[in-house]
């Protein structure tokens, strides 16, 4: 058993981190300031609350936790929030994985396994979108993300530090069990947002433009199971301890959902009309990002197997239907 510190332990992708590492075998010991994150959702293994900021703090929870490893997702992810106040993701996102890094070196922990994202690539011109796109993020969400990979590779010319990122595409879905789920405050995922019109907590869900050259005009985009996204963590994890280099993968499936197909999916999945209205083009919202995985599936073994809009439409409901947090 191996005891991996997990940064961001208590939020939606770092519980099921959490509970996935559990079920294969390690420890997983969650390191989280609660600030987005849900001390219910530490279910796994210990908590120890703490800031990323807080280089004291942090040293301490390596010397307590003896990790091996380290999965990192702590981080603030709004696209928007990020536009209007940059110098919250820089520090948070930015200087709070910087200490990260020097804290693993100074403990002597060589292995992290490290969540990016596919924002880092901007507005490709490819379709799909494989890892040799040219990464230029056009908001500083992106950009802070992009930032922490060249940290990555800095760290292991240095200091031999061994790191996997991973670009994520859309992630949705929850736990199959409704032990954890998404529970964002706000929320800003078309999935949950989705769900909650058809609870009735929205008014409705608003199509943010019909005239994409996309078959039916709305945004598509690249979706895969939040179970799926760890499955590819794990196995990126299996190949540092066992020896294995460096890696920047992508995680998506290679099939898209337009926003009309994911509200038509809920309709079906619930057996109902999600009540809908029509709004203007976001800016900055491309047409159409879907990504190439197949070099992650090359390099880890890694087949999405729940990543099926109807599944994770069905997964987030049942979690939803608990009450959440």
């Amino acid at each position: 058993m191996s005891r991996i510190l997990v940064t961001g332990g208590a939020g939606y992708i770092g519980s099921h981190a959490c509970k996935m590492l559990r079920a294969a075998g390690h420890e997983p010991i969650a390191f989280d300031n609660l600030r987005t994150g849900w001390k219910a959702a530490v279910k796994f293994g210990p908590l120890i609350e703490g800031d990323l900021l807080d280089r004291d703090t942090l040293a301490a929870a390596f010397k307590e936790a003896q990790p091996e490893a380290v999965m990192h997702f702590a981080a603030l992810s709004n696209v928007g929030e990020s536009v209007k106040d940059p110098e919250l993701y820089w520090r948070n996102n930015v200087t709070g994985s910087l200490n990260l890094l020097s804290a693993m070196r100074d403990a002597g922990v060589g292995k992290i396994v490290f969540s990016s994202t596919a924002a880092t690539y901007g507005e490709p011109d490819q379709d799909p979108i494989t890892e040799t796109a040219p990464q230029k993020p056009i908001n500083p969400y992106g950009a802070s993300k992009l930032a922490v990979e060249a940290m990555l590779d800095d760290f292991e010319a240095a200091h031999g530090l061994k790191s996997i990122a991973f670009r994520y595409f859309n992630v949705a879905g929850a736990d199959p069990e409704a032990e954890i789920g998404e529970d964002h405050r706000p929320e800003t995922h078309l999935v949950p947002l989705v769900l909650d019109a058809a609870a009735g907590d929205r008014e409705n869900i608003t199509i943010f433009g019909d005239d994409y050259a996309t078959p039916d005009g709305t945004c598509i985009r690249d979706y895969v199971h939040v179970c799926d996204l760890i499955d590819a963590h794990i196995l990126g994890l299996d190949h540092l301890m066992q020896g294995g280099g460096s890696l920047r993968l992508n995680l998506g499936t290679g099939h898209g959902f337009s926003v009309r197909e994911v509200i038509d999916a809920v309709d079906e999945a619930l057996q109902m009309k999600v009540p809908r209205k029509m709004g203007t083009r976001r800016g900055g919202d491309p047409a159409r990002l879907v990504c190439d995985g197949s070099r992650a599936k090359a390099a880890l073994g890694w087949a999405p197997k729940r990543s099926v809009m109807e599944t994770m439409v069905t997964d987030a409901w049942r979690w939803r239907q608990t009450g959440r947090y």
